[in-house]
């Protein structure tokens, strides 16, 4: 699904992006960002055109979702929350030559 066609669905469900995200436990800007490539994962466009459509015919999906259990997405990145990433470890084969120096 294009974004454009995604957000159709978003704001037929009574919703933000900002709003969605919350209610999915995203970062905001995951979702977002998906604006930059064009397309939306399936999963979120699913989401996205169901949500819309239970608005339409009045079903409660925030009370629906609210009662599901699912913890937040857990942030991907080498970098998240630290300035210049993690740095790499040294490969075994580096560490055996400089003990042979």
């Amino acid at each position: 699904m294009n974004y454009q066609e995604f957000q159709r669905h978003v704001s037929k469900a009574g919703l933000k992006i900002h709003e969605l995200a919350e209610l999915l436990k995203m970062n905001r800007s995951s979702i977002s960002n998906y604006a930059k490539k064009g397309e939306v994962p399936a999963h979120l466009a699913v989401i996205a055109a169901l949500l819309g459509e239970m608005k339409e015919k009045e079903i409660d999906f925030q009370q629906v979702i609210s009662r599901i259990e699912f913890a937040a997405k857990s942030p991907r990145g080498a970098g998240h929350n630290k300035f210049g990433g993690n740095k790499q470890q040294s490969l075994e084969l580096e560490n055996k030559i400089q003990k042979n120096k």
